[in-house]
């Protein structure tokens, strides 16, 4: 004999594993939307030495030319999200050590 409740769930597990990927993107834009700026003076930003305008940054040793927060690999146009701020946003024409040119 078949079990038709396990078929039943079954069937509306795989529906909801189905439907997740969609539901995690409204919520993960949702979360990111609000984010705060980082503040320059946050212990994490000075480590990095983390400046909201590039043109502070020339006189840093890391520094390169034409390096700034919207071409660095970490950052995310869609949210000024950097993953090495968590929870913050940064500006696109800042700059930090950590800078990694976008492939």
């Amino acid at each position: 004999m078949i079990d038709n409740d396990r078929r039943k769930f079954v069937k509306k597990g795989l529906f909801g594993l189905a439907v997740l990927p969609f539901g995690m993107g409204v919520l993960t834009t949702k979360a990111f939307a609000a984010m705060p700026m980082l503040d320059p003076n946050a212990p994490n930003a000075k480590a990095l030495a983390y400046t909201p305008d590039v043109a502070t940054a020339a006189s840093h040793a890391a520094y390169k030319a034409g390096s700034s927060c919207s071409n660095c690999n970490f950052f995310n146009a869609g949210t000024g999200a950097c993953p090495l701020f968590a929870g913050h946003a940064v500006e696109p024409n800042g700059w930090c050590q950590a800078w990694v040119k976008k492939p």
